[in-house]
């Protein structure tokens, strides 16, 4: 015995709701296509939400592992110091720890002229990597050009370029960051820090970029970092740019939540289109179930075969919608993210499931006026012609 047997078996009343769904196949169908549509809205916007997250979240890249120290201007701290470095290192542990000073020259090449902003860096190459020529771990002589400026002024490594009033040989062109950078070294150059002149640093630092292993480890620094440093004064400013990513996380949650909600509307049209072929069947059997009563059928058996036929209709429009839903994500992925497999993610299949499971319960309280209409109808005047 087939499972579809045992179920007609056991629910007799899905026997009836088939055979009366059958009855008028374009009417169900038309019924059903609602219930498609409302759900593959659901689902395919609810999955538009993640793919935009998916997206944005590549593009900034490991941003979250970030935390960047700056001095309190607001309190007349102008920079940090080397021990304000070497206390940095300390509560650091495992991070990368880069002290950077920051100005605003001009970069020549040949005839070639661009303002660019210059990084004073000793170990560029513990954060970047070089396309052409090497970024060294110790940056000693020597410039690293950032690829924007680099595809500007035709540079090459081995070419010679005046940073302000000072020439330097660059050793390494460094790859393009695509997402979002601590230093964003697209359009910059970056020299020893001993070569750095400007804004009488003297031996101090206009920020300590710190990268570490993950998001959590990046908290703990900067709570570390707060409490070393602002011991007895405001002397720095701690951003954690996974601050940025939690910002970009909720506005997605809510964007999600009104996709949902617009898709939801879709629904809510279907269950009126069921409602009303609900009210058309039960208005040109109602003989039938006249009958029905007149025999001994009780009412609540009249309602559960009216709710089993829009039961059926959203059980059926669902599980099509489902299959619409999971061909339109791989299809967005692929297009958007070139990733299909994020349509199988926990979040998304959450949205297919509820995106069914709203259909089917929507269908269902669409039956309930039909449902209680034709099982109170008094046998006497509903065998009346």
């Amino acid at each position: 015995m087939s499972l579809l047997e045992r179920l007609y078996r056991r629910f007799p009343a899905l026997v009836m709701a088939r055979r009366n769904l059958s009855r008028n196949r374009l009417r169900s169908a038309l019924a059903a296509l609602g219930i498609i549509i409302g759900v593959l809205a659901i689902a395919s916007l609810g999955m538009f939400g993640t793919t935009l997250r998916a997206g944005a979240t590549d593009q900034l890249g490991d941003i979250g592992n970030g935390i960047r120290i700056s001095p309190n201007a607001q309190e007349g701290y102008e920079r940090l110091t080397e021990r304000d470095v070497v206390d940095i290192r300390r509560v650091a542990d495992d991070g990368t720890v880069v002290p950077v000073r920051t100005r605003h020259s001009e970069l020549s090449y040949g005839d070639k002229k661009t303002v660019s902003t210059v990084y004073g860096i000793d170990n560029p190459g513990e954060m970047y990597e070089a396309t052409d020529g090497r970024a060294p771990r110790r940056l000693r002589r020597g410039a690293l050009v950032g690829s924007r400026v680099a595809d500007q002024l035709e540079i090459e490594s081995g070419n010679r370029i005046t940073v302000g009033n000072q020439s330097f040989r660059v050793i390494g062109v460094l790859e393009e960051q695509d997402g979002f950078s601590l230093l964003n070294p697209n359009g910059a150059v970056m020299i020893p820090v001993k070569s750095f002149s400007g804004y009488n640093y003297g031996s101090g630092y206009s920020q300590v970029v710190v990268q570490t292993p993950s998001s959590e480890a990046a908290n703990e620094t900067a709570v570390a970092v707060r409490q070393e440093l602002n011991d007895r004064e405001e002397k720095v400013t701690v951003f954690e740019l996974g601050s940025i990513t939690d910002g970009i996380n909720q506005f997605f949650g809510i964007l999600n939540a009104f996709l949902i909600g617009v898709g939801s509307i879709s629904l809510v049209v279907a269950g009126v289109s069921i409602l009303n072929v609900m009210l058309m069947s039960t208005i040109e059997r109602r003989q039938e179930i006249g009958v029905l009563r007149a025999v001994g059928v009780q009412k609540l058996d009249v309602v559960r075969m009216i709710l089993a036929e829009a039961g059926l209709l959203g059980l059926v429009g669902g599980f099509f919608g489902a299959i619409l839903a999971v061909f339109a994500g791989l299809i967005l992925n692929q297009v958007v993210i070139s990733n299909p497999w994020l349509t199988f993610a926990p979040q998304n299949l959450l949205y297919i499931g509820l995106a069914v499971g709203f259909g089917i319960v929507t269908s269902v309280l669409s039956g309930l006026y039909p449902a209680w209409k034709a099982a109170t109808e008094r046998p006497v005047e509903a065998l009346r012609k």
